[in-house]
Parts: C-alpha cells; sequence; structure tokens
C-alpha cells in the first residue's frame, strides 16, 4: 500500500510508524531482523517506520508477533482503519449504490451545529431543490457506472435537509457567483433551484454570502470546495474520493480560508441581486 492523499493522514501515518519503530527497538531488533523473521524485503520495515508505506492489518499483526507483543496489534490495526478511513475512494464508498453513501453521512450532520460550507462548482447539499439533486446524482451514476438507486438517494439527500429548519443548527454558505451560472439539469431545473436558494437564504439559520465575479481576487482566489462540521472536521470531495480532514492546524488552516472568502462575497439584498439577475439571464437564454 501507499501513503494516502491527505496531510492529516500522512501524518497520522507518521505517528504510528514512530510507534512501530519503538516496538521494534524495545524487542532488540534490528530492521533486518525484523524483515527477516516476517518474510519481507529488507527496506520494507523502513519504509514503515518512516511513513512512506502504509502497513496492511497482516503486517502490523506480524510486526506485534515477532516483537513479542501480539497484544498490542488490535489497537494498531484499529488506528490503522482510522487513517484509512481519511480517504475514501468513491469505488469503495458507492459500491453498493447512492442511497447508501448518502446515509452515511446522516449522523455527521445531525451532530454538528455550526456549518460553513464553500462551493466554486455546485449549489451544496443542503441548500439544493429535488430536482437539481436528481440531476447531480444521476450524472454520478452513470459517470461511476452505479447501480440505480437514485429514487432513494434523493430522498435521503431532501430527508437530511431537516437540519435547516430543526434544532440549534447554524449554516454559513459562501458561494462563487459562477455557481449561480453554471446551468444544472438545463434552464427549467436551475431556474426552480434559483428560486429555492432565494428562498433559503432568509432562514433564521442561513447566512449567504456569494463572491461576485468581478471581485478582487489578489489576495484570495478559488479553492477546492469544502465542507467544514464545527471545528472538529473538513470535508473535501475529489474527482478520486473523499478526504476527512481533522488534525486541527489543518482545521484551521480551512476556517482561516473560509473568512477570507466571506470577506470577499456579498450578502443581503446584494446576494438577492446576482441570484435574480442569474434566472433573468436563464429567461433571455430560453
Amino acid at each position: 500500500m501507499t501513503t494516502l492523499p491527505s496531510s492529516s493522514a500522512q501524518q497520522a501515518l507518521e505517528v504510528m510508524g514512530a510507534r512501530l519503530r519503538s516496538i521494534r527497538r524495545e524487542a532488540s531488533l534490528s530492521g533486518r531482523d525484523l524483515a527477516r523473521l516476517a518474510g519481507w524485503h529488507s527496506s520494507k520495515v523502513s519504509r514503515i517506520e518512516h511513513a512512506q508505506r502504509t502497513p496492511s492489518p497482516a503486517d502490523i499483526r506480524a510486526w506485534c508477533r515477532h516483537c513479542g507483543v501480539p497484544e498490542q496489534a488490535p489497537d494498531l490495526v484499529a488506528s490503522l482503519e482510522a487513517i484509512e478511513g481519511m480517504f475514501v475512494e468513491w469505488r469503495h464508498m458507492e459500491r453498493t449504490g447512492l442511497k447508501k453513501a448518502q446515509e452515511a453521512v446522516v449522523p455527521r450532520w445531525e451532530r454538528t451545529r455550526h456549518f460553513r460550507i464553500y462551493s466554486s462548482k455546485l449549489i451544496p447539499g443542503p441548500l439544493q431543490t429535488r430536482a437539481y439533486i436528481s440531476a447531480i446524482l444521476t450524472a454520478l451514476m452513470r459517470r461511476r457506472g452505479l447501480p440505480n438507486d437514485i429514487e432513494e438517494a434523493v430522498q435521503v439527500r431532501v430527508d437530511k435537509q431537516h437540519v435547516l429548519h430543526d434544532g440549534d443548527h447554524r449554516f454559513a454558505v459562501i458561494l462563487e457567483e459562477s455557481v449561480l451560472r453554471a446551468p444544472i439539469g438545463g434552464a427549467e431545473v436551475m431556474a426552480g433551484q434559483l428560486g429555492h436558494l432565494l428562498t433559503v437564504s432568509a432562514l433564521p439559520s442561513m447566512s449567504l454570502g456569494i463572491i461576485p465575479l468581478d471581485a478582487d481576487r489578489s489576495t484570495m482566489w478559488p479553492v477546492e470546495e469544502f465542507f467544514m462540521f464545527d471545528d472538529a472536521e473538513v470535508t473535501v470531495e475529489l474527482v478520486s474520493g473523499h478526504v476527512t480532514i481533522t488534525q486541527p492546524h489543518e482545521v484551521a488552516l480551512y476556517a482561516g480560508a473560509f473568512r477570507e472568502l466571506a470577506a470577499l462575497a456579498v450578502y443581503g439584498k446584494a446576494a438577492r441581486a446576482l441570484i435574480t439577475a442569474a434566472i433573468q439571464a436563464l429567461d433571455r437564454d430560453a
């Protein structure tokens, strides 16, 4: 296995590597000794200890067994599973369809009190209409060759939106104006979505900011889309998979980026004017 595409995961692997190195040294084994006992290439121990290679559960069990501490293996394997959970490929998350993938994030939505969302490509999930959700998930299903459970998956995502109205959840959403001008599902679907955006922007739980196309980007340019869940975790969607970031200093970097992006946005009447202009542009193009 190789290291994972997240600096949070990389740091966690470095911590695990240091722990495994300590176990080996306490057993008075050299790296070559351990590799010989486990039947590995001589460089494998060093690569694991320096976080250049991700060990498998079997590697960890063998490591602990040959170092005389098999009782430590379960905790280390559990740590490995947590590290690997920081990056999940879509093909694994969605292998049984989109419904299960949508359901998997419900607990996170339920426990979060302060959502911070930045989007440069799409209207984010909490603000989507049923038709917009259907268009997005149908495209994902076809692109990734997934089982067709669109109706069920759409319903799960719609049901999750109750957090906009129930409890003490707060939402701060920043959109690039280009999101308003990128038709998803055709003009009719997009018009309905933009109208819905006007409605949800007035909710007490919602702060909606839009960064105008002509905003001065000298200090903060568009970055990857991200969701912040309180100050505990950030998720980022890549082409290949889903990254979960939990390292406090990394979460703080995203919080800082969100503040800078929010400072570029317009709110209230000015934001509604941008949405209305995008609706009018759809009417002209129809």
